[in-house]
């Protein structure tokens, strides 16, 4: 698939959508969540963080649980999986120490490089911890999977019963095959489907993903839904709809996550509004599908502890 097919747009069914009413009937019920993409940091630390840049006014500031609560709750959003964007080490122990008396975490997923010499001895210091469920892999390591020292450290990350994210949009899509081919026993989530260039090609969203899709350790992490139209986010579920059928067709009703990407979703819309685009698409479907989406195939993919209001799921 080339870029420009996976770019190539529907214009009039857009439009179409863009004008058409919002809908929100899910928003009044919802289900409980577990929300399995978010980012806590704190720029104001003496070290301050490798990302966001400075650069960044939506994002740089702390964000953190005391933030997000309210914001979840207010949704039923009762725990949250962490997704480490720091490429600093020490990092992940700082997550760990965030989750430590923090039970809305009910998951660290760390970030380090296979193929580094100390990666052995960190896995084995991080894994320690029930709360760290995996390690999160950039397009530049997922190139790197068919190097010994690489291979041999994932390996020990399967052998550790943890599991992988994969993150970097389209391009990640043929590693992530082998990636999956190669260690057939580790589950693998995919990242911000259904990616932030795609704008309505379904048959093209089904020829990328269909070969990753076929396999049953692969998960869709359905959170870069939301678009923006004139400066305002699009909460119609006639625009979104394609995407979500396409995502749910593929990879069916167990192997399809929820996630906010908060507070990067900031760029896009408020929390609640992230929410209910899902929640409303997902309200058309049978109960026991929305909570498969909303919290238990997270607890599948990554076997996140039930602490706080998520030990009622």
């Amino acid at each position: 698939m080339t870029r420009r097919d996976f770019l190539r747009a529907s214009a009039a069914a857009t439009t179409a959508a863009l004008l058409a009413p919002p809908a929100t009937a899910a928003s009044a019920r919802p289900l409980p969540a577990i929300d399995s993409h978010t980012h806590f940091y704190d720029p104001s630390r003496p070290a301050g963080v490798p990302w966001p840049p400075k650069t960044e006014p939506i994002l740089y500031r702390p964000h953190l649980p005391a933030e997000f609560k309210p914001l979840a709750a207010s949704v039923k959003v009762v725990g949250t999986v962490i997704v480490e964007a720091s490429e600093w080490v020490e990092d992940n122990q700082w997550v760990l120490d965030l989750a430590r008396d923090e039970t809305a975490i009910v998951g660290v997923v760390g970030h380090l490089r296979p193929g580094q010499p100390e990666f052995a001895a960190n896995l084995r210091r991080f894994a320690a911890n029930p709360l760290f469920r995996g390690l999160r892999l950039r397009p530049n390591h997922l190139k790197e999977i068919g190097q010994p020292e690489t291979a041999a450290d994932l390996r020990r990350v399967v052998d550790a019963g943890l599991m992988i994210d994969v993150m970097g949009g389209p391009s990640i899509l043929a590693p992530t095959l082998e990636l999956a081919q190669q260690f057939p026993s580790l589950t693998i989530v995919i990242d911000h489907v259904p990616f932030k260039d795609w704008d309505g090609n379904v048959p093209a969203l089904h020829a990328a993903l269909g070969p990753l899709a076929a396999r049953r350790q692969v998960y869709a992490k359905i959170s870069d839904v939301v678009r923006v139209n004139a400066g305002q986010p699009v909460t119609d579920p006639a625009f979104h709809r394609p995407a979500l059928d396409a995502l749910l067709d593929l990879f069916g009703p167990d192997r399809v996550i929820f996630g906010s990407n908060w507070p990067v979703s900031n760029r896009l819309a408020p929390y609640a509004t992230i929410h209910r685009v899902v929640a409303d698409y997902f309200a058309t479907q049978d109960r026991a599908v929305a909570e498969k989406y909303f919290w238990r195939n997270s607890l599948a993919a990554y076997r996140w502890q039930r602490r706080g209001a998520a030990a009622e799921l």
